[in-house]
Parts: structure tokens; C-alpha cells; sequence
């Protein structure tokens, strides 16, 4: 990496905005020394009921600032504005839940003896200085969902987030400070891969968190085990979405619609494997590919934008490579395709087979697969021959069905009936290639800290 690789290139133009140098070395080193030195005022200095306080003000910034914080993400990373804008509201949402919540996610937890004399609980505490790692996808939602439990715990935090969202990241560290975290509880950092990697080396870092793809998870993992370092990853997906018993097959649609291109189909937990019953395929298809064709990208500094461009130039070649490999091994494009600059037509693919190297990839953007299944089984089946584990969405009027499918998925998270339900209070993580560990609600605020047992004697 070299010192202009944090950079705003807007995604729609190409046009760079603006560029950022990245750290020296001697400046991450003093980060690291700042914000290991900023624990014990913060973590134990201060009560959780303050730094919740600091924190529910955070969220008030957000909700402050949502549409200057919203125009800078459309500029780095092509979020259609209405979207940005309610990303910073949903981030705002996690901030306050925490602030609201805090204490009592923190609070002693007694356990009943089974023998012996006297009493013993688990008393929660911070761990000390962590690092996060995110990615350029939804730019203040991962931040919060990392950011918002870990400070109310007591935590200080180290922030490295993509090469593209510097602009987002400094807006982020300024909040921070503006509500009251102290300067060296919270320090972004424009850091290269290598300069990481030394920061996970060293024995200060107590935890890592890193969303992103199963190269850099495994990068991650792979360093931290060597030093004994806990991590949490979340590493992306590529989620099924099971239609089984339909009574109303164009609300199905409609939901496999929003479930694919919820920010330009840039989401880890986006439907991305659309698994039919045979009885509903071919209306299936009709319906859907005519439906996902009629979206095309526009403008997303417009409202009413409903895709805009992929992230970056990088990201529109490796959707165009996949799908152009998909075809050359014998998929068929259903309808749509084509590439105007990093401006990705919907397209729906079909005729997958097993040896295709697009079945078993991850495809980031617009781009939806479509299969047919003969029964229950074989849905099950197709949905979990996938190395990826992390969301799963199940379509049935039968009830029964509905939870004993839910029960086979291997997945992380299974939504019934519905897409787009995330909530700042239920836990969102995988399984399998999909990494490891929860993000927010009370799994998430457990992650990163120590639960300590206290036995007292009679």
C-alpha cells in the first residue's frame, strides 16, 4: 500500500475527491501505546452508566449530522442516498440500544451452587484495547455494531476500516470525540495490511474484530492464533433463499427482489441462492427475472434510486469475471446482464450446476442464481452445500415446515417469511466459511469481555 491508497474515488464518476497518507509506523506505534494507556481511566475509571451516557450522545450525532454523514458514503462507496441515510439511522438505533441497555448487559450474574456453602456470581469487565477491521460495505453500520458494545464495556478501540471509507472513518472518530470519548479511547488509523499485522502481534491488543472477506479472515486468524488473540470474524455469505409453499407468489418475489439488491446486492447476508420447489419454478423465474430487470442503477446521489453503482472499479471487474465464468460453464443468463463503468445491470442466472465454480462462490453485486429442487430435501440440501454459513431465508405458508427447515439450515441466522428483519437486538454471525463470533444484542456485548467467576465462601 502506498500513502494515497486511503482515497475517496467516487464509484460513479471516478473522479478521486480526495486522498489520505497513511500512518507511519512510529505513529501507530504511539496509537498503540495511547490507547493501551487509556484503559484503566476509561474501563475502569469511569461507570458503565457514564460511558453509556457518552455513548447515547454519540447516537444523537448521528442523527445530527445523518445527512452530511450520508452524502459522504454515496461518494465513497455508491450507496443510493435514501439507503445511506437509513444506514445512519440504524447506526444511530445500535448506539442507543446500547446506551440504553448497557448496564444491565453488564451487570452481575449470580449462579446457583449446587454444593458448598456461600455464593458466587460472574461480574463483567472490559478486556482493554482492541481492533477493529471493516469493510468499505456499510461504513458506519459495522463500525457501530463493534464500536457501540465495546465502549459501553469499557473497552478502547483501535479503528482501521477500508482503504475507501477514510472519509467516514475520520467523520466517525470525530463524533466519538465530540460526545465525550476521550481522544485515545477511540483512534481511527489509515493502516496498511503489514502495519496491522504487527498491530495484532503485539500483547497490549487484548481482541480483533474484522469483517471482510475468507482471505483476510484467514489472514486474521491465522496471526492472532500465534499470539493468542481472540478475534471475531465475519466473512460473508452466500445465503439461500428457500421458496416452498406459496399462496402468494408475487409477495415471494417481491421479498427475493428487496432480499437481492439491498445496497446494489453489496450486503454478506443479501439472498443470493434462490432455491424453488418445481411446482413454483418456472412462474418463479417469470415473475422474478421480470421483476429484478425492471431495477436498473441510477444516479445514488438521486432519491428514489434504488441500485447505483458497484463499490469500485475492482469490484465491477470480479462480478463481470464470475459471471462471465459462470456462463462459460454452463450457466444460462435467465435475463438482464451488461456493465456500463462500475454501473451493474441487474441479471439472473440459471442452470447452475455443481461443477460450476459459480456455485459455490460469493457474488457481490446485482446478480442473483435461481435453482429448481423436486422436494423439501433436496432444497435443504442445495441450501447447505455451500462452504458459507451465515444468513438463510425460508418461504413457506406451512408453519410446521417453516421451523423444521429452519432446524436443518446450517446458518448462523434463519429468517422466515421476511427479509430485511435485522434488528439492533438479535445477533447477527455465521457459521462455517462465514466465520465466527456475534455481533450486536446481548451476544454481541458478551465478545470482548472477561466474565469473571467471584466464589465467596459461607
Amino acid at each position: 500500500m502506498s500513502a494515497t491508497d486511503y482515497a475517496v474515488v467516487d464509484p460513479a464518476t471516478g473522479e478521486t475527491v480526495k486522498t489520505y497518507e497513511t500512518i507511519s509506523d512510529e505513529g501507530l506505534k504511539d496509537a498503540i501505546a495511547r490507547g493501551h494507556a487509556a484503559h484503566p481511566a476509561w474501563g475502569r475509571g469511569t461507570t458503565v452508566e457514564e460511558r453509556a451516557k457518552i455513548i447515547a450522545r454519540v447516537a444523537d450525532l448521528h442523527t445530527e449530522r445523518r445527512q452530511e454523514l450520508a452524502e459522504i458514503i454515496v461518494r465513497e462507496m455508491g450507496k443510493p442516498i435514501e439507503q445511506a441515510l437509513g444506514e445512519v439511522d440504524f447506526s444511530a438505533a445500535i448506539y442507543q440500544y446500547y446506551a440504553a441497555n448497557g448496564p444491565a448487559l453488564m451487570k452481575d450474574e449470580p449462579i446457583d451452587l449446587l454444593d458448598g456453602e456461600g455464593s458466587a456470581f460472574v461480574r463483567r469487565s472490559s478486556v482493554g484495547l482492541l481492533l477493529g477491521i471493516m469493510p468499505w460495505n456499510y461504513p458506519y453500520y459495522q463500525v457501530a455494531r463493534f464500536a457501540g458494545p465495546n465502549l459501553v464495556a469499557g473497552n478502547t478501540i483501535l479503528l482501521k476500516h477500508a482503504p475507501q471509507c477514510p472519509e467516514s472513518s475520520a467523520a466517525m472518530e470525530q463524533m466519538f470525540h465530540d460526545a465525550g470519548v476521550p481522544t485515545d479511547a477511540y483512534i481511527n488509523i489509515y493502516a496498511t495490511n503489514d502495519q496491522i499485522a504487527s498491530v495484532m502481534a503485539d500483547r497490549r491488543v487484548q481482541g480483533v474484530s474484522l469483517t471482510g472477506s475468507g482471505r483476510a479472515g484467514a489472514a486474521v486468524a491465522e496471526i492472532a492464533g500465534r499470539h493468542l488473540t481472540k478475534v471475531v470474524l465475519e466473512l460473508g455469505g452466500s445465503d439461500p433463499f428457500l421458496v416452498l409453499k406459496a399462496n402468494d407468489l408475487d409477495a415471494v418475489v417481491e421479498a427475493a427482489v428487496g432480499g437481492r439488491l439491498e445496497n446494489t446486492g453489496q450486503a454478506c447476508n443479501a439472498a443470493k441462492r434462490f432455491v424453488v420447489l418445481d411446482e413454483y419454478y418456472d412462474d418463479f423465474v417469470a415473475k422474478f427475472t421480470d421483476a429484478l430487470t425492471k431495477v436498473q442503477p441510477g444516479d445514488p446521489k438521486a432519491e428514489g434510486t434504488a441500485i447505483g453503482p458497484l463499490s469500485s472499479t475492482a469490484a465491477a471487474d470480479r462480478l463481470e469475471s464470475q459471471v462471465k465464468q459462470a456462463l462459460d460453464n454452463g450457466a444460462k443468463l435467465a435475463a438482464g446482464g451488461g456493465r456500463d463503468g462500475n454501473f451493474f445491470k441487474t441479471a439472473v442466472l440459471t442452470d447452475i450446476t455443481p461443477d460450476n465454480p459459480a456455485y459455490t462462490e460469493e457474488f457481490f453485486g446485482p446478480v442473483a442464481q435461481v435453482y429448481r429442487v423436486g422436494s423439501e430435501e433436496e432444497a435443504v440440501e442445495l441450501a447447505n452445500d455451500t462452504p458459507y454459513g451465515l444468513g438463510s431465508y425460508v418461504f413457506t405458508d406451512d408453519k410446521d415446515q417453516a421451523l423444521r427447515v429452519a432446524d436443518q439450515i446450517q446458518a448462523g441466522m434463519v429468517f422466515i417469511n421476511a427479509v430485511g428483519a435485522e434488528g439492533v437486538e438479535l445477533p447477527f454471525g455465521g457459521v462455517k466459511a462465514s466465520g465466527f463470533g456475534r455481533e450486536l444484542g446481548r451476544f454481541g456485548a458478551d465478545e470482548f469481555v472477561n466474565k469473571k467467576l467471584i466464589r465467596i465462601g459461607g
